[in-house]
């Protein structure tokens, strides 16, 4: 799992995360030291899965790792490095108002735009 983009140089199976949605108030940044994360991937059918499946000395199934998460906050020592780039930044906060990568990848156009729009 990762916050870097991919070189173009990686074959077959890879696991990587092409957005900063950590910093955007995403799961991956309540993920604590010690969690138990499970990947499935179905190279057939082109669908994966990564769910958090225990944490703090006890496993869970699927519907509680989503409970458990919406429950933490993201990691206090989470922040932006100060010289992250202006892009990464803009970025982040599209991610913030338009449901984030672990929602799908589909972009809130209306909410992006009302959250602009609300703040003019």
């Amino acid at each position: 799992m990762t916050d870097a983009r991919f070189s173009g140089v990686s074959t077959g199976t890879c696991i990587g995360h092409i957005s900063p949605e950590a910093l955007a108030g995403g799961p991956l940044g309540k993920v604590r030291d010690g969690g138990q994360i499970r990947i499935v991937v179905d190279r057939i059918n082109l669908r994966g899965s990564l769910d958090l499946v225990g944490a703090e000395g006890r496993e869970f199934g699927s519907a509680e790792d989503s409970r458990v998460l919406a429950g933490r906050s993201p990691r206090l020592r989470l922040s932006p490095d100060p010289e992250l780039p202006d892009d990464t930044r803009l970025w982040a906060a599209l991610q913030a108002v338009a449901g984030g990568t672990w929602g799908g990848c589909v972009h809130d156009t209306d909410a992006i735009i009302a959250a602009l729009q609300d703040r003019a």
